[in-house]
């Protein structure tokens, strides 16, 4: 049997270049696919923040052309072998992808109008540069909508070298979508008659998420929860329709982790190593230095983190309207370590003022966060939704119990605590009010006090879940193989 050949294009995948949780799937779902015996080739824009020389990309193809609206497009193609020994290929086209940014301009924090564009030219380059290299690929994996126009390209363009492949679209967040002006439709060589409700349109500007998801094969997303809070109103940002209507081609397929980054047994970034057996010794050794790094006193108290974006998204008004009345209240420290709102920011760090050695907070910092989740005892996660999330399945295999709200991938991977039991391996609530969540934190705050044997059980079970992204890849692998037929 011929192995399973799949093109994974995305429009970001660390270590080259990361602005949100995308660029972790993308770095590490191919490298457990290789594993499940597929052979994976990755496609990335080459952008000017790509540090070409660190990474050792080196040239493999140029002069390159594609044809787009009316013109000819041509560019570069380079090479480097991941530290996962995939292969990873990259599409280099200043006109579009040298700028200091990803999506926007990282100094003015404004979109670049012309995205549509240059996804477009991205996606058309991506399908041409599998067919120059004669890798015929029998599922394309496509990633929110920067690439969504692909599985259009696909079905559209009858190119006999793409026959029999299909494509399998992930939905990483709807509510971005990818909505711009319609001027780009020739660019990208939409037919006018896909220019309609049912395909692309949307209030007479082109939606490109809408789009791949009429044509993909195959939608995923990336906890069952979402999958099916997608199809509602209330979180299905306007495309709850279309998505109720492709049900049968959607599935909800739980992001994973990447154990080679993340473990307390063997991270470099952490003080103490620990596992589920020596969780006690361990986690109060790197609480120790936690508190020296952050400046907080050295007392017995719970340490509550939160180590995310500081957005509306991920639930920070809820936290700016019930922290300082914790700070009052109860015996307990908090440490903020994240970049975001401003306001939110201003306000969370005049609190230091206030209350010195009982809250610190500084920007986030990657390497710092691992040290984070191993020397706290909670980790406040309170979002509005949350597609997947990444940060309470970090924290739990930590031993860092989560305090969440029941939405999304929070529901499906935090089991709540039963008080009855003694069971459980997190905190949920589920209204999006301060009050909801001050309440939540008390009553973490009196477990850590009153049943220190329940938090000893909860621990266990959140350090012995498997999160691994060899779990999910088997999904993957298996709608493949389906596809493939």
């Amino acid at each position: 049997m011929s192995k399973m050949k799949i093109l994974f294009v995305a429009s970001e995948a660390a270590p080259f270049i990361k602005t949100g949780g995308l660029a972790d799937v993308a770095a590490a779902l191919p490298k457990y696919l290789k594993r499940q015996g597929a052979e994976v080739k990755l496609v990335l824009p080459l952008y000017s923040l790509i540090d070409r020389e660190k990474y050792q990309l080196r040239k493999m193809y140029d002069g390159s052309c594609v044809k787009m609206g009316n013109c000819e497009e041509w560019y570069s193609v380079y090479y480097a072998e991941t530290p996962c020994h995939y292969d990873a290929y990259f599409i280099e086209f200043n006109k579009y992808f040298d700028r200091y940014g990803v999506y926007d301009d990282k100094n003015s924090h404004q979109e670049y109008q012309d995205n549509a564009y240059r996804y477009a030219f991205f996606c058309r380059a991506a399908l041409q540069l599998s067919k120059d290299m004669g890798f015929q690929p029998d599922v394309v994996h496509v990633h929110d909508w920067q690439t969504s126009l692909i599985p259009y390209y696909l079905k559209k363009d009858h190119d006999s070298f793409y026959a029999n492949t299909k494509s399998v679209l992930t939905v990483h967040n709807l509510p971005y979508q990818g909505v711009y002006g319609a001027d780009v439709l020739s660019y990208a060589k939409v037919a006018p008659e896909d220019f309609n409700m049912y395909a692309f349109e949307s209030y007479g500007r082109i939606n490109l998420l809408k789009g791949g998801i009429r044509f993909a094969d195959k939608i995923t997303t990336v906890s069952p929860h979402y999958a099916e809070e997608i199809m509602t109103p209330l979180g299905g940002a306007g495309l709850h329709w279309l998505l109720q209507e492709r049900r049968a081609d959607v599935s909800g397929i739980l992001n994973g982790i990447d154990l080679d980054l993340w473990n307390p047994m063997k991270d470099p970034n952490i003080a103490y190593p620990y596992d589920v057996k020596s969780f006690k010794e361990g986690k109060a050794k790197n609480k120790k230095v936690l508190r020296d790094h952050f400046g907080l006193e050295h007392n017995n108290t719970p340490i509550f983190s939160m180590a995310v974006r500081l957005s509306e998204q991920k639930g920070i008004r809820m936290v700016t309207e019930c922290i300082e009345g914790v700070l009052r209240t109860m015996q307990a420290q908090f440490l903020i370590m994240g970049d975001g709102e401003v306001w939110a920011q201003a306000y969370l760090g005049n609190l230091q003022n206030y209350y010195p050695g009982q809250i610190s907070v500084q920007r986030f910092n990657g390497p710092l966060e691992h040290l984070v989740d191993a020397g706290s005892d909670f980790t406040l996660i309170p979002s509005l939704y949350e597609p997947c999330g990444l940060k309470q399945m970090y924290s739990q295999l930590y031993g860092t119990l989560p305090i969440v709200r029941s939405t999304g991938g929070l529901a499906d991977t935090v089991q709540n605590y039963d008080e009855s039991q003694g069971t459980g391996s997190g905190f949920k609530f589920y209204d999006i009010s301060a009050s909801a969540l001050y309440n939540t934190i008390g009553w973490a705050n009196s477990t850590y006090y009153d049943r220190p044997e329940h938090m000893d059980n909860m621990i266990k079970t959140a350090m012995n879940q498997d999160f691994s992204w060899g779990r999910s890849a088997k999904k993957y692998y298996a709608l493949y193989q389906q596809l493939k037929g």
